[in-house]
């Protein structure tokens, strides 16, 4: 039987803003209209030039996108060391990027992801400890990415050359900021989760989040606890955790390229090295789901590889439809669940709180007939 989460927020919404949600998709829907307006041509008859032997492309895209779900259901699972279902997990993974998608990239996911972690049984300490160690896996792959990208670099031109040297400078700049936290975040985890521990007890004396102090610092011992449980695994659990990883990010950075290809012909390998520069440039983008500038940024990348201008915008479309809109609507199903989930628990803490408080005022049931019989 699923435990009830101790020492979390009761009340879920707390972590999803219907404001963000409103801006995020606004911002899509708007930014996809600035895309097909620009890259529109009257005169190119797109029904014309669609291959309907390329058409199952599309298929094989919502395919994998549902296998990075799968893929990041199977690293929860397995960081949590089976504790949590298949379905659970998956609930999880949807939730989480359900989060991501509707809030600023600076917050993400990860309050949610620990939230319903603990309404999965698992304790808070140890949800936090996974997400900590699945963001770990993140940037481990982040290193290893950036350099490919440097190598690949020297051969193709793989940040294209109408974003100028700003653009290059920015490159730069987000390939520098993330080694860096992969650095800081693998030293915290992995050889000192007590510096972890300073951080979180000080972010637990802002004046915002004082009265949870208390809990806050019974949790960061928790961290450390299950940060010292994580590194005493053997390699091959980490090797084994960052494959898994490793899968749902090369499904994420395969998808833009298999819709353009699903439409029409395009250079595979160079699209892959540009979709992998600009997955990692959208974890910079300061809006809600980095909505606005994602589709930008696949014109800008893609845009070049595809020979008729107007197939930019619809292929911009199809995968936004297929990475970010049905992420949405099977991520609110999932923290539907959970918000549901928490008020049946609210109703039952009541229901008990009542029960007590009658057996003080009352007495207990069992007690008065006894007495009454005696």
């Amino acid at each position: 039987m699923r435990e009830k989460a101790k020492n979390t927020d009761k009340n879920p919404k707390r972590y999803i803003s219907k404001k963000y949600l409103f801006i995020s998709i606004s911002l899509s829907i708007l930014s996809l209209a600035v895309v097909v307006y620009l890259t529109y041509d009257p005169e190119t008859h797109l029904l014309k030039h669609i291959k309907p032997k390329r058409l199952p492309g599309l298929f094989i895209a919502l395919f994998v996108s549902m296998l990075r779900v799968w893929f990041s259901a199977a690293k929860i699972r397995f960081l949590a060391e089976k504790q949590v279902s298949w379905l659970a997990a998956t609930r999880i993974v949807l939730t989480w990027d359900f989060t991501s998608s509707v809030t600023p990239s600076t917050i993400g996911g990860a309050p949610m992801a620990t939230y319903a972690m603990s309404k999965e049984g698992l304790k808070l300490g140890q949800s936090t400890a996974i997400v900590l160690y699945g963001v770990l896996l993140d940037q481990l792959w982040f290193a290893i990415a950036i350099p490919i990208i440097l190598l690949a670099g020297i051969y193709y031109e793989i940040v294209p050359a109408n974003v100028g040297l700003v653009g290059d400078v920015s490159m730069g700049l987000i390939y520098i900021g993330l080694l860096s936290y992969a650095a800081i975040l693998a030293y915290g985890v992995l050889k000192n989760p007590a510096v972890l521990k300073k951080v979180v007890k000080k972010v637990g004396k802002l004046p915002l989040i004082r009265k949870f102090r208390e809990t806050i610092e019974d949790e960061a011992d928790n961290l450390v606890q299950y940060s010292h449980e994580l590194r005493k695994k053997p390699f091959s659990f980490l090797v084994k955790a960052f494959s898994l990883s490793t899968m749902s990010w090369l499904c994420r950075i395969w998808l833009p390229t298999i819709v353009i290809l699903s439409l029409l012909p395009a250079d595979v390998l160079l699209s892959f090295l540009r979709s992998l520069a600009m997955n990692l440039a959208f974890l910079v983008m300061p809006t809600p789901g980095g909505s606005g500038g994602v589709e930008g940024l696949f014109a800008i990348f893609q845009g070049p590889l595809i020979d008729r201008k107007t197939f930019i915008g619809l292929s911009v479309f199809l995968w936004r439809v297929i990475s970010y809109y049905i992420s949405i609507g099977l991520g609110m199903m999932a923290t539907t669940w959970y918000i549901n989930q928490s008020v049946v628990d609210s109703m039952e803490d009541e229901q008990e709180t009542r029960q007590v408080q009658e057996e003080e005022t009352y007495g207990s049931p069992l007690a008065a007939e006894s007495d009454r019989e005696s």
